[in-house]
């Protein structure tokens, strides 16, 4: 029996102790479960967090069953990540067990949202802090440009390693205190490649090329980032050739170092060369396609330009940017408006350079909606109180015709510096404003703005377009007996043109003969445009030898002569300058108008060479005027088709103006009470002036027409020019 018990009780416990066994395997296994759950956990909420998404990360967070403090610090550097320092700190306060990493978190947290003094005050009540501490504080106040205070406290580290000094380091080379930083570089006991790197960036920064140079020779180990400072700080001096020689030895070259050279280039004018290298780079970069597309464009190679922006499929804004630009100053206005345009199609919000540059197509153009558009972009963004901005904007308007809009945006801006002052002194100008320009002129001197070289041919220029010779004269002579200022060739030639517009032609070449500088196109060409007004053929020819001269490529002396030889019946003389443009190769500039209509820029050529699509309804709309004008005064000056034909061709040929289509084509397209406002890119002639005036009057219309030299409001049978233009 008692061996029976012993069995028995041997069986139970071996039982007992197998049960005990799995019993502890099972919470094992349970442990390990947990820790990985929870290791994942953590991983997917720093993830969600980087993604964006961190309402799927705190989502995560409520749902585990066991937080870890590396689950708390997790959640908390997400709402960081995110710009959400407020709901960071509140999940902070809540924790119910901290260590130094969260204190550390917290720190950091708030360095990145560039919130320096949140981060100093979680620093000081700190109950431990390490050399991250430490590190993350002195590197906060680099990044806020507070060299000072990140200096006093780093001295008083209780200890540094490579990461401190390199902080400090780059902190003393961001204020450019080069010496300092060399003398802490000089203590620091490693110095490992960044640092080397660093110190070698800081010297080219300030062209201190030979040490530079020196440092980087003496590297032990160098890696493709020192090669690329080193190459980049020659390119940056303007030492290209050494440059490129360094670039063609460097053992490993990277995305980076390519991109630096090409660039570099580019911002040297070496269009040709940036454009050989672009094409050998393995990869090319966003970066450097960017750099090429305005290089390229700038070098007039506009179609090539565009290739790059079509073959490059990770464009950013400065891209877009670059390509407007590029159509911008190429003369490519329209095309400029369909890619700002398609920009915003794509979901591309328009970056401050590429609204400034649609602003000056919108000017050039005439494009009041498409302005009207950017000026509104410009407040949501919180960029019109910008003194820049606002000098463009009130270009826009005045070159749209818009002068009351214009004036409010000057009337509410202050301080107005020189640059405003002068858009809205241009402006009335333009405008025929001639009085209220002057007064503008004099009360920007009564505030003590000195004016410059532009307020001037600003002023004079209003005193030229409205006969006022005395007032000129003054102002003329003031800019160098009060403002101690020499008047250049843009100011003779506004004294030129005020002269010659009231007959003064031989006052205007005694001008010219006296002047201290070389007269050039613009004086000779605004002393012809009087010889044309006043009919001096004599005058005219010396001037348009002159021009012929000077610019032998231009068709405008051989125009304006030609106009004088037609005028005064001399064919032979007419025949024979076309026969010398054709020798010479030389092409006229063709007469075209153009409006906005149905938030589309419309185009109109003189004559019938490539009509508009609805060229049959505008030529039944003049038919229809005809009558109305014939019956209202109007008698058709056959002087102004200056054509060896006979006189009902010449009547014909008046009535295919440019500016005379677009203004039948706004006559049906816009709405009566909206003013229609056309451009034309040459001077409109005397018939159409005379037509335009009556259209106005016998359609009741407002119509605003801008000519190369000026502005004219038509309104009720009269212009603002008071037929002086």
């Amino acid at each position: 029996m008692r061996q029976f018990l012993l069995v028995f009780c041997s069986q139970r416990i071996q039982q007992s102790f197998g049960s005990l066994m799995q019993l502890l395997f099972f919470v094992q296994q349970c442990r390990k479960y947990c820790h990985t759950h929870t290791i994942t956990s953590n991983s997917q909420i720093s993830q969600f967090a980087r993604l964006g998404q961190i309402q799927n990360a705190r989502k995560m967070f409520d749902e585990m069953p066991n937080r870890t403090v590396t689950s708390w610090n997790s959640i908390i550097a997400g709402y960081f990540q995110n710009q959400q320092p407020h709901e960071a700190q509140r999940l902070f306060d809540q924790m119910n067990e901290r260590n130094i990493v969260s204190w550390n978190g917290l720190i950091s947290g708030y360095v990145k949202n560039r919130m320096v003094k949140e981060a100093r005050k979680v620093f000081d009540k700190m109950p431990q802090r390490n050399v991250i501490s430490w590190t993350a504080m002195v590197r906060g106040y680099v990044e806020e440009g507070l060299v000072e205070e990140a200096e006093a406290l780093f001295w008083r580290m209780p200890e540094k390693n490579v990461v401190s000094w390199t902080v400090m380091l780059g902190g003393l080379i961001q204020e450019r205190r080069i010496d300092e930083a060399k003398r802490l570089y000089d203590m620091m006991p490693v110095k490992d490649v960044v640092v080397r790197t660093n110190m070698i960036c800081g010297y080219c920064q300030e062209g201190r090329l030979d040490e530079a140079r020196e440092l980087f020779d003496e590297m032990p180990r160098k890696n493709v980032v020192s090669w690329t400072a080193m190459v980049s700080g020659y390119a940056q001096n303007g030492k290209l050739d050494i440059a490129r020689k360094l670039f063609e030895v460097m053992p490993e070259k990277n995305e980076i170092s390519w991109t630096a050279i090409v660039i570099s280039y580019v911002q040297y004018g070496r269009f040709e060369e940036a454009w050989k290298l672009f094409e050998l780079m393995p990869v090319r970069t966003t970066p450097a396609c960017n750099a090429i597309i305005f290089g390229v464009g700038q070098n007039g190679e506009v179609a090539k330009a565009r290739m790059v922006f079509d073959c490059l499929t990770e464009k950013d804004d400065a891209t877009w940017s670059a390509m407007i630009k590029v159509y911008e100053r190429k003369g490519y206005e329209l095309e400029a408006l369909n890619l700002f345009h398609r920009m915003q199609v794509e979901g591309f919000r328009p970056n401050f350079p590429s609204l400034i540059s649609i602003l000056s197509i919108c000017a050039s153009l005439a494009s009041l909606n498409y302005g009207r558009e950017v000026h509104a972009q410009l407040i949501r963004t919180d960029c019109d109180d910008d003194v820049y901005v606002s000098s463009v904007l009130i270009t826009m308007y005045i070159k749209c015709g818009d002068f009351v809009k214009a004036k409010l945006i000057f009337n509410r801006f202050s301080p107005k510096d020189v640059v405003m002052w002068n858009s809205i002194i241009t402006g009335y100008a333009q405008h025929g404003l001639g009085d209220k320009a002057l007064e503008v002129f004099r009360e920007m001197c009564s505030f003590g703005i000195i004016p410059d070289e532009v307020t001037f041919v600003g002023v004079l220029s209003a005193c030229s377009y409205t006969g006022k010779v005395k007032e000129g004269k003054d102002i003329f002579e003031s800019m160098n007996s009060k403002y101690r200022m020499e008047p250049g060739t843009a100011h003779y030639a506004c004294m030129v043109d005020m002269l010659g517009r009231v007959g003064r032609l031989n006052e205007a070449m005694d001008l010219i003969n006296k002047m201290t500088v070389e007269a050039d196109a613009i004086i000779w060409g605004s002393l012809m445009g009087a010889c044309r007004m006043h009919m001096n053929l004599d005058m005219a020819e010396i001037a348009a030898k002159k021009l012929i001269q000077l610019e032998p490529q231009n068709s405008g002396p051989y125009v304006l002569l030609s106009n004088i030889y037609a005028s005064n019946g001399k064919w032979g003389d007419v025949a024979s300058l076309r026969k010398s443009m054709q020798s010479r190769e030389v092409v006229k500039t063709p007469g075209c108008s153009w409006l906005e209509a149905d938030k589309k820029v419309h185009m109109f050529t003189g004559g019938q060479s490539t009509p508009h699509p609805e060229h049959d309804s505008i030529i039944k709309m003049l038919e229809k005027l005809g009558p109305m004008l014939r019956e209202a005064g109007y008698i058709p000056d056959g002087s102004f088709a200056l054509h060896d034909v006979e006189e009902e061709e010449k009547l014909h040929s008046l009535n295919y103006h440019s500016e005379k289509l677009a203004v039948a084509y706004g006559l049906l397209k816009l709405p009566e009470g909206v003013p229609i406002r056309v451009m034309k890119n040459l001077r409109v002639c005397g018939d159409c002036h005379s037509a335009i005036k009556l259209i106005a009057k016998v359609t009741g219309r407002e119509i605003i027409l801008r000519d190369a030299n000026r502005f004219h409001h038509f309104k009720d049978g009269l212009c603002s020019c008071k037929d002086y233009w």
